[in-house]
């Protein structure tokens, strides 16, 4: 069957913006934000709590089988920070959310994050490593790359993915239509 309204991926860099965006999305459209994180603590997808990282130890395998049927309707905001493990037959499009360095910083320092995770996160955004992933796991016309330094800038990236939205609906009309 096919599905009414699209899967959304909006990942990147903790400190990037995911979960602001990802609400405003929901709020503003009345797809479902589905926050990974969320998912794998009360679905218990993880294998214990890692001290050193303070985050869970996530089981992909169970996490992907809790989702599954929340997914396959459609009309998802998926919020997390790796994408390349979702299937490429539950995804319509891919937001790699990314920020200047000084500004995910702050963020992640106003978090807390324990060293090892900061430096890692920060090193990671800086080699554009979710980037990649997505643009390896993914067909490239899916992948959207947006800057998140400012209430602005989100803003502006909603308006956009509001737009895809809108012509995701228009094009998957007319095929439906075609088909019948």
């Amino acid at each position: 069957m096919a599905r009414t309204s699209p899967n959304i991926i909006i990942t990147g860099t903790p400190g990037v913006g995911k979960t602001s965006h990802c609400e405003l999305l929901a709020e503003r459209t009345g797809l479902k934000h589905l926050s990974v994180n969320d998912i794998v603590k009360t679905s218990e997808c993880h294998e214990g709590w890692d001290e050193e990282y303070q985050s869970w130890i996530v089981d992909e395998d169970k996490l992907l089988d809790a989702m599954e049927p929340m997914v396959q309707e459609g009309g998802c905001i998926i919020d997390w920070h790796a994408c390349d493990l979702f299937p490429k037959s539950w995804i319509d499009l891919v937001v790699v959310l990314r920020v200047d360095s000084t500004t995910l910083y702050d963020r992640l320092s106003a978090r807390k994050y324990p060293e090892i995770k900061l430096q890692e996160n920060l090193d990671s955004e800086i080699m554009e490593v979710l980037l990649q992933e997505a643009r390896d796991s993914y067909e490239p016309e899916i992948v959207v790359e947006l800057q998140s330094n400012s209430a602005e800038e989100m803003d502006t990236n909603i308006d956009r993915i509001e737009s895809w939205l809108k012509q995701w609906k228009e094009n998957n009309a007319e095929e439906g239509e075609e088909e019948s």
